[in-house]
């Protein structure tokens, strides 16, 4: 196990892993028209995800290896809203009528602005305690103080943005949308990004109101850097994932398809006993223009600044 020195401590580690979807440098020459990504036009809001670290856990739950998936998960971005408005975990259930059950109402579109690249933490719980304060069995006791070191590999995403569209096309609650947005903007509970280690960037609703928050995921400028000596009728491949299918367009129809199935539609998130069922991810890819690409730092901020102002309103008709 590798280990670094820090302030007199040794502590482990962390590894990092080349990431398995790399932000695609690669020009295209213009083509038709950006297709569009749904055949519907729904109100909603933009947020963004970014920061440090990000973990979209799918399967792992409290096992030793604790995954992330490549995207935020419907259960990542539900939990951080229910959070947001205060939700208790007691009440994370989708009873008819619950506060919960209407955010399950939500659809998330993701454009991958940075897919950042995959560490992995090997991290250690309860050792060199006495064994009153060892970690807790499930039977109610602790584990023996010669045995209660537990360790856990924990799967991040480093450097990684992702924009995403919230809509509501099948919600009855008509301020549904507009009570997730100023939740968001001012939360009852911290907010995290699948992990209560990995907090949100301050630049987190980018718009709390749009007419078509999907479509502007098409021309919103992107959180990476522009390719190197690009022409300005070049294009760059953009990653585009949902859960519900994008539209089919000519130049897109081959790379339309269901490519998983991912066990994150929550059911109940109680403390002592999380429920999932599985659903169908879908995922597109669309050439975009470089110049949308707005680089980082200051230069992205300068630029979607004023793609926010010259559209105040989203893509009002």
């Amino acid at each position: 196990m590798a280990t670094e020195r820090h302030g007199g401590m040794t502590l482990p580690s962390i590894t990092p892993m080349q990431s398995t979807a790399p932000i695609s440098t690669a020009i295209s020459p213009v083509g038709p028209a950006v297709g569009p990504l749904t055949d519907r036009r729904d109100p909603g809001f933009l947020l963004q995800l970014g920061g440090p670290l990000q973990s979209w856990g799918e399967h792992s739950a409290f096992a030793s290896d604790r995954d992330t998936v490549a995207h935020p998960t419907r259960s990542g971005l539900i939990g951080m809203i229910a959070s947001a408005l205060g939700v208790p975990r007691a009440q994370a259930t989708t009873a008819e009528g619950s506060r919960f059950a209407q955010l399950t109402r939500l659809r998330f579109t993701i454009r991958t602005d940075r897919p950042g690249t995959r560490l992995i933490d090997y991290h250690t719980i309860g050792g060199g305690l006495p064994q009153h304060r060892t970690v807790p069995t499930a039977k109610g006791g602790r584990r023996q103080a010669d045995g209660a070191t537990i360790l856990t590999h924990r799967h991040y995403l480093s450097d990684a943005v992702f924009t995403v569209a919230v809509t509501a096309p099948d919600s009855n609650t008509p301020t549904l949308l507009t009570d997730c947005a100023q939740a968001l903007t001012a939360p009852r509970w911290p907010l995290h990004q699948g992990r209560r280690s990995c907090p949100p960037s301050p630049l987190l609703v980018l718009r709390p109101a749009s007419q078509d928050p999907v479509t502007e995921l098409l021309e919103l400028p992107l959180a990476r850097p522009a390719p190197p000596r690009h022409a300005e009728s070049a294009t760059v491949t953009v990653h585009f994932t949902a859960d519900t299918p994008f539209a089919e367009t000519p130049d897109t129809a081959p790379t339309q398809t269901a490519v998983t199935t991912l066990n994150d539609e929550p059911v109940r998130l109680t403390s002592r006993n999380r429920v999932h069922h599985t659903r169908p991810a879908y995922a597109t890819g669309r050439n975009l223009p470089a110049a949308l690409c707005g680089g980082y730092g200051t230069d992205y901020l300068d630029a979607l600044t004023r793609h926010l102002h010259e559209r105040p309103e989203g893509n009002a008709p």
